[in-house]
C-alpha cells in the first residue's frame, strides 16, 4: 500500500486575510501549507488543512473556506472572527 502526498498552495486571497488580520492583532504568524494524501490504486484520499501557529496557537484552515479550526477540527470560529479570538487569547 502507497499513500501519495501532494503539498497544497496557500489561495492567495486567504493568506492575505490572514496576515492582514494578524498585523491588526500584533501576532506574527508562521504559514504551514496542507497536502492531499492518497492511497495508490484506491479513491480514498485525505485533505490535510493548512496550518496557521499565531502566538503558539495552532489555526487550521482550508483553501476557499471562511472558517478557521482551533487546534482540531472541533472547534471553529468564523475568519471575521479570529481578531477578536487573537486578541483575547493574547490579552488573558
Amino acid at each position: 500500500m502507497n499513500v501519495i502526498k501532494q503539498k497544497l498552495q496557500f489561495e492567495e486571497r486567504l493568506k492575505k486575510r490572514l496576515q492582514f488580520i494578524c498585523k491588526f492583532s500584533k501576532s506574527p504568524p508562521t504559514f504551514i501549507n496542507g497536502s492531499i494524501r492518497k492511497i495508490e490504486n484506491t479513491n480514498l484520499a485525505y485533505i490535510e488543512p493548512h496550518k496557521v501557529i499565531v502566538n503558539g496557537i495552532t489555526l487550521l484552515v482550508f483553501n476557499y473556506s471562511d472558517d478557521v479550526y482551533i487546534s482540531n477540527l472541533s472547534k471553529k470560529i468564523k475568519l471575521s472572527e479570529l481578531e477578536t479570538y487573537l486578541k483575547e487569547r493574547v490579552n488573558s
